[in-house]
């Protein structure tokens, strides 16, 4: 009897452990579609989100909303003319952020996530769609709208504006030397507590030596543009501390890990009560 009964509970609790691990720390949701979306190109989108049009909150973003942030720091090419792309944004109380994207062919994921902790997105699911290939530059701004919406809250403007400029920096840097451009970025990241109290000689030197950690010469363009960005960091409104954390929450999965470690110790403990 005892046998039958402890297969049951596990049953349950492995048909309860299946479900999407958002769902039991999720919070609130928000969708902000691209304006010029047809209402054919809007299904497809909200077949990548797997929801129904209607089951969260929607907003809409504009080329004028990503041009806001965009003028100045992006090439036109980037920023085309119409606003196609659309995010899913589900605000969570840990696990960093859970980002994947679709039809995103220049911003990479790695590099959404490096810019959402700049941004002072600390845990959320996010999803990045288009109907058809999309450079994904105007889906931050997608992002912001939504998660404010969702979390009832205002992001600091200057961290954002950083955070799309972080994105444009570490884009072009990547297509110049490939893929340890934002691991070089975030390693810059990691040295605010140092780096805010640096002039533009030391940073420079800084980001020469930090480059070599990866095999990586930088010319002096990219250098200067770096030093732009790098100082932003030091500029932003928040602790070397929280800048860091916020960086590390939004690059880690150790909050989903320890949930799943956790769950399944709860269920060990559940079972030897039965013993």
């Amino acid at each position: 009897m005892k046998k039958r009964i402890r297969l049951s509970m596990l049953a349950i609790v492995l048909s309860l452990a299946m479900t999407s691990p958002v769902l039991a720390d999720s919070k609130s949701a928000c969708v902000a579609i691209g304006a010029d979306n047809t209402e054919a190109q809007l299904k497809t989108v909200y077949g990548y989100f797997n929801i129904k049009r209607g089951d969260v909150e929607e907003t809409i973003v504009t080329n004028a909303d990503e041009r806001a942030y965009l003028d100045g720091v992006v090439s036109l090419d980037k920023i085309g003319t119409l606003a196609l792309s659309s995010v899913y944004v589900q605000e969570a109380s840990s696990g960093g952020i859970n980002l994947e994207t679709h039809n995103i062919d220049w911003v990479t994921d790695e590099m959404y996530k490096s810019a959402l902790g700049t941004a002072g997105i600390k845990n959320a699911k996010v999803i990045v769609a288009a109907y058809t290939p999309v450079s994904g530059t105007g889906a931050l701004t997608g992002i912001y709208k939504a998660y404010e919406a969702a979390t009832n809250t205002s992001l600091d403007e200057a961290a954002k504006s950083t955070a799309v400029e972080e994105v444009v920096v570490v884009g072009e840097l990547q297509d110049a030397i490939g893929d340890d451009a934002v691991k070089i970025v975030n390693s810059l990241k990691g040295e605010i507590a140092q780096t805010k109290n640096m002039n533009d000689d030391q940073i420079r030197q800084l980001i020469v030596e930090t480059a070599k950690k990866y095999d990586t010469v930088l010319d002096d363009q990219q250098i200067e543009e770096i030093l732009s960005l790098v100082n932003k960091f030091n500029e932003l409104n928040m602790d070397p501390d929280t800048f860091i954390k916020l960086m590390e929450a939004s690059q880690g999965t150790q909050g989903f890990f320890q949930q799943v470690q956790s769950f399944f110790q709860e269920i060990g403990n559940f079972f030897n009560n039965f013993k």
